[in-house]
């Protein structure tokens, strides 16, 4: 199984810096084979349903620049440039805190996403903190 998800920078402008990633899953096997992650720049979008990020300060009026997609049904295109590597074990989860200046930056109407393949049946819960 392969889950893809993405943050883009939806303007030429707007950059992006991932602080954060957090993963989790369901499974339920304790002897299972780890999960296989990988951060990797992307280079198309593939086709998938469209997912508006949140802001952490919503005092701050200006709209977001940075779009996200999920649930995908054609996985998008990568270049292999793979920016983070680790395994994880499906009935656990890992939040992989970013320190500065450590963000990982995507260039303005760049793709960053997360391609998990998991050699048991999970599911996967993925949140991405970042800053414009």
């Amino acid at each position: 199984m392969i889950v893809s998800i993405l943050a883009r920078a939806s303007s030429a402008r707007a950059r992006l810096a991932i602080q954060a990633i957090t993963l989790t899953f369901d499974g339920t096997s304790n002897t299972a084979e780890p999960v296989n992650l990988r951060l990797v720049r992307q280079t198309g979008a593939g086709t998938a349903t469209s997912r508006a990020p949140q802001k952490k300060d919503t005092d701050i009026a200006s709209a977001l620049q940075v779009t996200g997609q999920e649930n995908f049904t054609v996985e998008p295109t990568s270049d292999d440039a793979i920016v983070l590597t680790f395994h994880i074990h499906p009935q656990a989860g890992v939040q992989y805190p970013l320190p500065l200046p450590g963000e990982i930056i995507v260039p303005g109407a760049g793709r960053l996403g997360v391609k998990i393949t998991a050699p048991a049946n999970v599911n996967c819960l993925v949140t991405i903190e970042g800053e414009e």
